[in-house]
């Protein structure tokens, strides 16, 4: 049994969580070493196991806040400016994809008077809708970074988690991908695949160190401290 006992010697540290002095019946107080009589005939009278375990803030703390914020401010302003560099590949990727259909099958009946037009401005809305969603998302993960949110935690790993499991067929994508596309009817820019790749390694690098905070301190690297009882 642990020693390490609370700076008030009401709560002790059994290796996994602080657990009262006090044993059930009141009579006997654990110091650390052994269990000494208290003097009391009974229970404790409005004795209060140990609760509101606070989590105190550790040197990891603040510099992964700033890595979270930081990470996603730099993903909304990224997601801000796809509209307009993403949608002229995207237009001319459908147009190609119109035209290889139309070659396939010269039997079939034409495509109705601005068709192209609509896809091409269903896409620019398409990019506009992610990018303004994309930036709510990135706000709402600051915030939640700042104020320590101990459920954006869990939500930021699971995203970053996905990122991490996609990246090797990200890296793929950067040799494949054009050539499977060119074989759809349709081609992306090879750098549109280096771009994501850049962007999905300080991700992963930030889920591993997400994980590992989690595991050896808790949510945003802040341990379980004792209560402070004046």
């Amino acid at each position: 049994m642990s020693t390490r006992l609370s700076p008030d010697g009401m709560y002790y540290w059994d290796g996994q969580q602080w657990v009262s002095t006090l044993s059930h019946d009141g009579r006997t107080r654990w110091n650390g070493s052994a269990w000494v009589p208290t003097g009391q005939a009974g229970p404790a009278v409005g004795y209060q196991p140990a609760r509101g375990m606070t989590r105190q803030p550790t040197s990891w703390t603040r510099p992964l806040q700033f890595a979270v914020a930081g990470w996603y401010a730099v993903s909304a302003l990224y997601t801000l400016t796809t509209p307009f560099w993403l949608n002229g590949p995207m237009t001319q990727a459908i147009n190609q994809s119109i035209e290889r259909q139309q070659q396939l099958q010269p039997t079939a009946s034409p495509l109705p008077s601005g068709f192209t037009e609509t896809m091409t401005s269903l896409v620019t809305v398409g990019l506009w809708a992610s990018a303004v969603i994309g930036v709510a998302i990135g706000v709402l993960v600051i915030v939640g970074a700042f104020k320590r949110w101990t459920w954006m935690y869990y939500v930021v790993l699971v995203l970053l988690g996905f990122n991490t499991i996609s990246l090797p067929l990200t890296i793929v994508n950067i040799f494949a991908g054009p050539a499977l596309s060119a074989a759809q009817g349709f081609s992306l820019p090879a750098w549109t695949y280096l771009i994501s790749v850049v962007l999905s390694l300080p991700a992963a690098a930030l889920f591993v160190w997400m994980l590992i905070a989690l595991i050896k301190r808790g949510p945003w690297a802040m341990t379980r401290a004792a209560p402070q009882l004046s």
